[in-house]
């Protein structure tokens, strides 16, 4: 009877420990060592949050988002081919980045202004990228999965990361479906 007893105490208090929300110091916490290897492959964009939002109008006629990673000869560098597809058109564009743990720096252009990293999450097949813009303070943070839908979970998680992060977050979610996914954006 006492072990059902332990049990019970034990499972309750897992399920206590689920709902408490995570200090944002935890949410934003830069991801540990990440490798190429870990990296590699394509991942669909399933949520943004933007800052500066260019042009509203493109995310609303935007049919999908993906990044295609592969490394490189180096140990810690990596190309990624970012594509958007626009009114049935794919564009795309090629970056080379160099890793050092979970922050990245971009190769062959002026990145003295920008900052990025790789930022912890809860998803185990997801990866978020952040990047920061000084001095505009423009801030970029991107959801990917190598899955083609994310739980309602994952997408809370990612909005309390923005949250934290103070960009846009009480602004509802825009939510477009889009036919193999959908994108989720937060604005202002």
């Amino acid at each position: 009877m006492a072990s059902a007893g332990c049990v019970f105490l034990f499972l309750g208090l897992m399920s206590l420990s689920h709902c408490a929300p995570l200090p944002c110091e935890d949410l934003v916490r830069p991801k540990a060592q990440l490798y190429p290897h870990h990296l590699e492959g394509r991942w669909t964009l399933m949520a943004l949050s933007l800052t500066h939002l260019p042009y509203p109008d493109t995310f609303n006629q935007t049919d999908g988002a993906f990044i295609t990673f592969s490394s490189n000869s180096s140990a810690n560098t990596v190309s990624y081919i970012r594509t958007i597809r626009l009114n049935n058109k794919c564009h795309s564009h090629s970056y080379n980045i160099t890793l050092e743990g979970s922050t990245f720096t971009y190769d062959g252009w002026n990145s003295s202004n920008w900052t990025a990293n790789f930022v912890q999450t809860s998803c185990h097949d997801c990866l978020i990228m952040h990047l920061r813009l000084e001095p505009a303070k423009q801030q970029q943070l991107f959801l990917l999965s190598r899955r083609t839908a994310v739980e309602q979970m994952e997408i809370e998680e990612f909005r309390a990361q923005a949250k934290c992060l103070k960009m846009p977050f009480n602004i509802p979610f825009l939510e477009v479906v889009l036919g193999f996914f959908s994108i989720v954006i937060l604005q202002k």
